[in-house]
Order: structure tokens, then C-alpha cells, then sequence
């Protein structure tokens, strides 16, 4: 632990939570330099104190968790939530991100325990990763991170939380945990008969819970559940608050059908039109919430499954255009792309009109915004879609190229069964294994 906090804060302050320690327990810190300069043990301090020192929050077994590390985690928090967040919901927020910096501190101490090591070049090369998904290079994501209040080294510390505990499963855990072949090929011969029946795509966050805190902990589900539905993403929240496996996937459990889910959740997930959000549902061990991401028929062939060939014509207009302004040219993409008469005419109507053609192939009709999959259905091989798009981001029209149908789906093979069931399985260990480490750790908060 001291090399740890050595190489992180600085020497200074790995003593200084030694020194802490020893004082919590009555005892003098000998090896400290001041023991021989003979202070009182009781001084009167003078002045204000140095707003630039960051008192510990806690301290999980002689780790430090910084007022530092809970403001740049909750910056992560707000920034995902859109960077709109209510006094009394910041509150709620500053408390559960110290509940998982305690818990992400007891994950990476077990795993040093098991000797399970995570080098730094992980690290960097799972933070590389984060950053090309914001489309920017890991020296501009660091610039990004603090734009908005938050570190590198905040986000470096949750991938290493992240990649210890999942090591320590993979020792710890997995290689005891068993699936039966008679049970996936079980569930295997019950897809077959349920073909044609409906299946979904849902996200779930889990709160775990006990007697004693199932009202607060019910409480912070419903104020997640309020914040999703006022435009926060799911899968953020997600991978901060949910306690089971899937969070770091930011709670996609893929396609499952009504029976695959526990009981309770079955019961709500058919209700559940695409888009929407669960209230908190009360679990074995917690809450779970739900949302339903889509839905399709098992084993069915899905026309959303079909894969396009589309160029999009956009046309863009001058920063703070009117809608006056922009009505003619919009006007004039209406009519040309009721004419368009193929894709092959699309670069001379993007150039008429002073707009841009893009093209893509392997278009999923499912991947596209809502309100498009409809629209590009009913369309015809050379035909565009209705004028869309905002006159701050440009108006734009598809035109379809081309289209291969979809076929029906098969059922999931022997592997995929078998390794959702494992995960299952082991996600449940890891939650107990977890709620062990809690119990038994000593944590002093400040």
C-alpha cells in the first residue's frame, strides 16, 4: 500500500496518512523527522487554513481518498449527466462517488492482496482506447477532462480499479464457478420452441441493498431513474453506480428474452416500449433499474436488421440563419429529393443546391435514430427520405442505394449461452465478495 500512495500523492503525504494512522491509534509515529523537534501535543494553531491543502475524505485501510479524487469523480458525474445537475442531486452524487472510490480502493487491495498486478501500460492503453471513442488523442482527452473539472489521473484510477477487480474474478472466482452442458442445451432446446416470440435488448443498473438501507438505497434508485428520463445517459450512470457485472459495459445485458430475467424484472421488461425507463424494482439482495433499448422477434427475420447502402445530401446555412433565410434552400432539397431518380444523380443535386454527399454502405436500418427507421423502410431503391436535421446543424435526405434484406436469425450458440450463464454466475460471487470486503475493512472517514 505504501508504494502505491508513494508513487501517487508523493512520499510527504504516504507519511503523512502513516503518521495518521499512528496518532488514530495513540501510538508516536517514531520514523516521522518531527518526533525529534519535541512539539506540543496539543497546539494552538494561528490564521486560516491553506485552502490549497486537500483534507482526506477516508481512509480504506490506510489508503487515502482525497477531497481531489471525489470532486474529479464527480465532475465525470456531472458531465455525464449533461453538466445540469440540481443542488440536492449534486449532494446525492458527491456521496455515492465516495462509496465508489471506497469500493473501487477495496477492489484494487484485494487484488494486490492475490499479488494480481496492473501495469501502467494497460492502463494507458485502455485510457488510449477511452479517448479515440471521444474521437480526440489521450494528450487531447487529458486537455478535455480538465475543461471540465475533472484529471487524467481520476479517469486512469477507475480503469485500474476496473481491470484489478476483473482480474482478481478471473482468478478468484471464475475457475469455481460451474455451468452444466445439460443446462445450456436446455435452454437451447426452449429458444427453438420459443421461436417467434419476443425477445429485448435492456440495460439494467443494480443496486445491492439490505433491511436496514432499502429505503435510502430505493431512494437513490428513483433519483437515478429521474435524471435518465430527463435526458442522462443510462450507461453512464450505469457504469458508476451499478454493482453488477455489467456495469462496466454500462449495463447492457444484450438479448434476453421475458424468461431469462429473475422473476421480478420479467414482469416488467415486456411493459416496457423501447426508450423507456423503469421506476426501481425491488430484487433479490437490492433494485435493479431497467431500460428497454429495443425489441425484436427470437429468431425472426427482423426487417430493421436490414443493411443499407445510403448517400446522405446535407445542406448546411451560415450561423444564425433564420428560418426565413434557410426556407428557400430547404424548399429546394424538398422538391429535388422527390426527384432525386437514383443515387446516381445525388452529386449533381448536392452541387446545385451548394450542399455535400456522403456515402455509406452496411447500414443497419436498426442502428439509425428513431424516427428515420420508418422512413427508410418504406422507401424504395433510388428514392430520399423527407428533408431533416435542424437549421443549426444543416438539413440533410437520404437516399437509399441499396438494400439487403434481412434473414432469420439463429439461436445463440452453445459458447454464447454457456458464457452468459458464467457471467451470471460470477457476478453474483463478485457482489458477495464485495459486500465481504466492505464488511471487513477499516475505514476512517474525515
Amino acid at each position: 500500500m505504501k508504494k502505491r500512495l508513494g508513487l501517487r500523492f508523493g512520499l510527504g503525504t504516504a507519511g503523512l496518512v502513516l503518521a495518521v494512522a499512528a496518532a488514530a491509534q495513540g501510538q508516536p509515529y517514531a520514523g516521522a523527522p518531527a518526533a525529534r523537534l519535541a512539539l506540543p501535543e496539543n497546539p494552538q494553531v494561528f490564521g486560516q487554513a491553506n485552502p490549497n491543502v486537500r483534507k482526506a475524505t477516508a481512509i480504506v485501510n490506510g489508503d487515502v481518498i482525497t477531497e481531489t479524487d471525489v470532486n474529479h469523480r464527480l465532475a465525470l458525474m456531472v458531465t455525464a449527466a449533461g453538466g445540469q445537475v440540481e443542488k440536492e442531486e449534486l449532494q446525492r452524487l458527491r456521496l455515492q462517488v465516495l462509496r465508489n472510490l471506497i469500493d473501487e480502493t477495496l477492489q484494487i487491495q484485494a487484488a494486490k492482496q492475490e499479488e494480481i498486478k496492473v501495469e501502467m501500460v494497460d492502463v494507458d492503453r485502455y485510457y488510449a482506447r477511452v479517448a479515440q471513442n471521444f474521437n480526440r488523442k489521450p494528450a487531447d482527452f487529458a486537455a478535455f477532462l480538465r475543461s471540465v473539472g475533472s484529471s487524467e489521473t481520476s479517469m486512469k484510477r477507475q480503469i485500474q480499479g476496473e481491470l484489478s477487480w476483473q482480474r482478481l474474478q478471473s482468478r478468484t472466482i471464475s475457475p469455481f464457478v460451474n455451468v452444466g452442458d445439460d443446462e445450456v442445451r436446455a435452454i437451447i432446446d426452449k429458444l427453438e420452441k420459443s421461436r417467434g416470440t419476443q425477445e429485448y435488448r435492456i440495460g439494467e443498473i443494480f443496486l445491492a441493498a439490505t433491511l436496514e438501507n432499502a429505503a435510502q438505497v430505493r431512494a437513490n434508485a428513483q433519483k437515478i431513474v429521474e435524471q435518465v428520463r430527463n435526458g442522462s445517459p443510462f450507461a453512464a450512470y450505469a457504469r458508476q453506480f451499478s454493482e453488477a457485472s455489467t456495469a462496466a459495459v454500462g449495463g447492457d445485458l444484450g438479448w434476453v428474452r421475458a424468461e431469462q430475467l429473475p422473476e421480478q424484472l420479467a414482469a416488467v421488461a415486456p411493459q416496457l416500449g423501447v426508450g423507456r425507463v423503469s421506476d426501481p424494482i425491488a430484487v433479490d439482495g437490492g433494485y435493479s433499474i431497467l431500460v428497454m433499448q429495443d425489441s425484436r422477434q427470437l429468431l425472426s427475420a427482423d426487417p430493421r436488421d436490414a443493411q443499407l447502402s445510403v448517400k446522405q445530401i446535407s445542406v448546411t446555412f451560415p450561423k444564425g440563419a433564420t428560418q426565413a433565410v434557410a426556407a428557400p434552400r430547404v424548399e429546394a432539397l424538398l422538391k429535388a429529393s422527390r426527384a432525386i431518380g437514383g443515387c446516381g444523380n445525388a452529386e449533381a443535386v448536392a452541387t446545385k443546391l451548394g450542399g455535400e454527399v456522403v456515402s455509406s454502405d452496411q447500414v443497419r436500418v436498426r442502428d439509425l435514430p428513431g424516427p428515420l427507421q420508418q422512413m427508410m423502410l418504406n422507401l424504395q431503391v433510388g428514392e430520399a427520405t423527407q428533408p431533416f436535421g435542424s437549421i443549426e446543424d444543416g438539413v440533410r435526405v437520404l437516399v437509399l442505394c441499396g438494400r439487403d434484406e434481412a434473414s432469420a436469425g439463429g439461436a445463440p450458440s452453445f459458447d454464447q449461452i454457456y458464457a452468459q450463464l458464467e457471467e451470471e454466475r460470477v457476478g453474483r460471487r463478485s457482489r458477495r465478495y464485495l459486500r465481504d470486503l466492505r464488511r471487513d475493512a477499516v475505514i476512517d472517514y474525515r
